[in-house]
């Protein structure tokens, strides 16, 4: 099955929607990538940061993924992730402080992360925690993943009939039923989007379009599988690297 065709699914049970799902396949076809990382070819001493630190810098990348850090970094770090998964959301907990102010801040890593959808709520998410760019996007994502707990109740309350309801429509539309009925819009609201920016993010068919086509890009170049998926200097970093525990010794491995 491709990226594409799961995103646009919403009428599975909501049994789907565990709290390991962020663990699922996302791809049938995908098989798990273990290669190690691999050292940066030529990584030389780390520039001086600019004002406001390395961690300040952001950027949306050519693939689509927002970048904190040193740009020319010796060690390129990828994450895809899922803003509807727990594991994504304990690495961004336990991990990402350290990671941040050990190795970004610092210039020795470059960090960027890949939205990737796993679970029918996730474009709603991901469309919102885009809306502003690259101004809000490291602080709504973060504050996603924190809000986890808040929001998965709210889908024991949805009616009944409500995926049976969306079944036939378009999939900026499901985006805003799962966005209104998730108080997403509502929290994006209180973070610096206007109500107005947040239904029109939600209503572009462009932006579904190429997370669609980011997600089988994923796939089809590291073979994600499971989310949170990390990829260090191109290379994936395996399915047994989903803690930062794990993943800091192959960031020191590359060069970190």
């Amino acid at each position: 099955m491709t990226i594409k065709n799961r995103l646009l699914l919403t009428g599975f049970a909501m049994a789907a929607l565990t709290l390991a799902g962020c663990q699922k396949k996302a791809d049938d076809s995908a098989a798990t990538a273990t290669a190690p990382a691999t050292p940066a070819a030529s990584s030389g001493p780390v520039g001086a940061a600019p004002a406001g630190g390395w961690a300040s810098q952001i950027s949306q990348t050519a693939d689509g993924g927002y970048l904190m850090g040193n740009p020319n970094a010796p060690v390129k770090l990828i994450e895809y992730g899922s803003r509807t998964c727990p594991h994504c959301a304990k690495f961004t907990e336990e991990g990402f402080p350290e990671l941040k102010s050990k190795y970004i801040d610092a210039g020795k890593v470059s960090y960027e992360f890949r939205d990737f959808a796993i679970h029918p709520m996730d474009p709603a998410a991901i469309l919102l925690g885009q809306c502003n760019g690259a101004t809000t996007f490291f602080p709504i994502l973060e504050q996603m993943m924190a809000d986890q707990p808040n929001v998965f109740p709210k889908l024991d309350k949805l009616p009944a009939n409500f995926q049976q309801e969306i079944a036939n429509k378009t999939p900026n539309e499901q985006a805003a039923a799962w966005g209104e009925q998730l108080g997403y819009v509502q929290f994006v609201g209180q973070r610096g989007v206007p109500e107005a920016k947040a239904k029109a993010c939600l209503a572009d068919p462009k932006a579904l379009d190429a997370l669609s086509k980011r997600m089988q890009d994923g796939v089809t170049r590291y073979n994600v599988s499971f989310t949170p998926f990390f990829v260090v200097n191109g290379k994936p970093a395996g399915e047994n690297t989903t803690v930062w525990s794990a993943l800091e010794p192959i960031l020191k491995g590359a060069g970190a």
